[in-house]
C-alpha cells in the first residue's frame, strides 16, 4: 500500500482519486501520532526480546558525510547504553541518486564548509578519491569492524583517504590489520544489501527503532529519542552533537548582503524551513531574491517510492524541530503546482511573492487544502495578501515558465546544486559566494550572514 500511493503522489498530475489517496496515505505517514505509536511498538518489542539498544551504522568510505559520522560515533557510544553495528555500503548510483557527480563534489564542498562549525574536520582534496585508495581504505575499516575498534579508527582512516596522500593509508596498512579483499567485498555487498532491505539507499545512515537518521545532520533527533527512553548514561553530557542554532542577529545588514532562496512548490522540505528563511532575512535585513523552481518530479527527475517516503517522513521530523506546521497533505504535483507559479510574477509586482510562496506551502502540507481548486488556490492567494479579482486575471497563464527555467539554470549550472530548498549568500565585494542545499543548512545559512555583515563593518 505505501508503495502504490507513493507511486501515485509522485506522477507528475495524477487524477482527482489518485491525489486523494495518495495524500491521505503520505498524511498518515508523516503524522506524529503514526511515528509515535510506532516507536512505542518498537520499544515493547525490545525490551519482551531483550535486545539492547542497537543503532546499525551505514558507512560508505568514500562519502564526506559517514567520514563526519565517523568522528562522533565513539562519544555517542560512551554517552548511552547503546550497541553499534557497523556495515560497510558502496555507492548508490542508482534512481535514488540521479545526479552522483553533483552530489559526490557538493558533499565535499558541503562537509568542508560544515565540519568546523561542529567541532570536526574534512578538508576537500577538490577531486574524489582514487578507487584503489576507497579499496584499501575499506580493507582497512572492514579489519576494524572485525576487531572492535571502528569508531577509534575510522576517523584516521579516513583521515587518510581524504588527505590525497595514498602513503598515508599505506602507512596505516602497514601498522594495521587488513581484511582480504574477497571478505571485504562481501562485506559491502552485505552491507549494501542489508541496507536495501530495510529501505535506504545512502551512505552515513543510523538505523535505530525502525528510523533511519542521516548522518551527524539527523543525530539530534537519534538523540532525543534515545534520551526519551532512559538511554543516556548517568554521567555523560548528552546531547553529544547537537544542531547548531540559526542565528538571526546581533547584526543587521545595511543593503550590501544578497540572500537568494530557492524554493519549489512541492518540495516537503521547503515547505518546512521557508517561513523561517523569509524570517531570516527580514531580522537581518538582507536583501532577499526568490528563485523558484519546478519540482524535482515535474522536471524530469525520478523519484522512487522509497526515496519518496523517506523524504515525506524525514521532513515531518525537521518541520516540528524548526517549529513549522506540517502533516495534513493534500498534493500539489502537476496542476495545482502550475497554478501557483502562475500567480508567483504578479504576487512578485506586489512585494508579495514570498507570501504566495509560503501561503501555499501551508495550505498543501499543513492545512490539506487542494490547492489546485478554484476555492483552494483563491484562499492562497487571499491570504497571501493578494486581491483575488486582480490575482485572478493572472491565473493560469504561462508567462512564469521562463523564469523558472532561468533560475533553474542558475541553481544547477552556476551553484551545482540541483534540490531544494537552495540557498546563495553573496556580498559585500571581493567575498565569494556561499552555496548550500537544505533547510538543514539554515543555520550555515545564518552564521555566514552575520559573518558578511561584520565584514561590512570593518570595512
Amino acid at each position: 500500500m505505501v508503495d502504490r500511493s507513493a507511486r501515485l503522489a509522485s506522477r507528475q498530475d495524477p487524477s482527482p482519486m489518485q491525489r486523494r489517496v495518495g495524500s491521505r496515505v503520505v498524511s498518515f505517514l508523516v503524522s506524529p501520532g503514526r511515528r509515535a505509536a510506532a516507536r512505542r511498538l518498537q520499544e515493547l518489542r525490545r525490551r519482551l526480546s531483550g535486545a539492547p539498544h542497537r543503532v546499525e551504522v551505514f558507512h560508505q568510505a568514500d562519502d564526506p558525510y559517514s567520514h563526519l559520522l565517523s568522528q562522533v560515533l565513539g562519544a555517542l557510544e560512551r554517552a548511552y547504553e547503546i550497541e553499534l553495528v557497523i556495515h560497510l555500503v558502496g555507492r548508490n548510483e542508482g534512481a535514488n541518486n540521479p545526479e552522483p557527480e553533483l552530489l559526490a563534489a557538493f558533499a565535499r564542498r558541503d562537509a568542508a564548509a560544515t565540519a568546523p562549525h561542529r567541532g570536526l574536520h574534512f578538508r576537500d582534496p577538490g577531486h574524489a578519491p582514487p578507487p584503489e585508495a576507497v579499496q584499501l581504505a575499506e580493507r582497512l575499516l572492514q579489519a576494524a569492524i572485525e576487531d572492535g575498534s571502528f569508531t577509534r579508527r575510522a576517523p584516521e582512516i579516513g583521515e587518510a583517504l581524504w588527505s590525497g596522500d595514498k602513503s598515508l593509508l599505506e602507512t596505516l596498512a602497514s601498522a594495521h590489520p587488513l581484511a582480504e579483499e574477497d571478505v571485504t567485498r562481501r562485506a559491502l555487498e552485505a552491507g549494501s544489501e542489508r541496507r536495501r532491505r530495510r529501505r535506504h539507499y545512502s551512505g552515513a545512515m543510523l538505523l535505530y527503532g525502525g528510523e533511519w537518521y542521516w548522518g551527524i545532520d539527523r543525530i539530534d533527533h537519534l538523540e532525543a529519542r534515545l534520551q526519551a527512553l532512559g538511554a543516556a548514561r548517568s554521567d555523560a553530557t548528552v546531547p553529544v552533537a547537537p544542531r547548531p542554532a540559526i542565528e538571526s542577529g546581533p547584526l543587521r545588514d545595511e543593503g550590501r548582503i544578497t540572500l537568494e532562496f530557492f524554493p519549489s512548490l512541492r518540495s516537503p522540505y521547503t515547505a518546512a524551513v521557508t517561513e523561517r528563511t523569509l524570517a531570516l532575512a527580514e531580522e537581518t535585513g538582507v536583501e532577499l531574491v526568490l528563485r523558484p523552481v519546478l519540482p524535482m518530479v515535474m522536471r524530469g527527475v525520478p523519484a522512487t517510492p522509497v526515496k519518496g517516503v523517506y523524504i515525506f517522513t524525514d521532513a515531518g521530523r525537521e518541520a516540528e524541530l524548526l517549529g513549522a506546521d506540517y502533516g495534513r497533505f493534500f498534493d500539489p504535483i502537476g496542476t495545482p503546482v502550475e497554478r501557483g507559479y502562475s500567480l508567483f510574477p504578479y504576487a512578485q509586482t506586489r512585494g508579495l511573492g514570498g507570501a504566495l510562496i509560503a501561503s501555499f506551502l501551508r495550505a498543501a502540507f499543513a492545512e490539506g487544502i487542494d490547492t489546485g481548486s478554484d476555492e483552494g488556490i483563491r484562499r492562497v492567494a487571499e491570504r497571501a495578501g493578494l486581491d483575488w479579482s486582480e490575482a485572478q486575471a493572472h491565473l493560469d497563464r504561462d508567462d512564469w515558465r521562463e523564469e523558472l527555467e532561468a533560475n533553474r539554470l542558475v541553481m544547477v549550472e552556476e551553484l551545482g546544486l540541483w534540490g531544494v530548498p537552495s540557498y546563495r549568500v553573496s556580498g559585500p565585494e571581493g567575498e565569494p559566494d556561499l552555496a548550500t542545499w537544505g533547510q538543514d543548512r539554515l543555520w550555515l545559512v545564518g552564521r555566514e550572514i552575520q559573518r558578511r555583515i561584520g565584514l561590512t563593518r570593518g570595512s
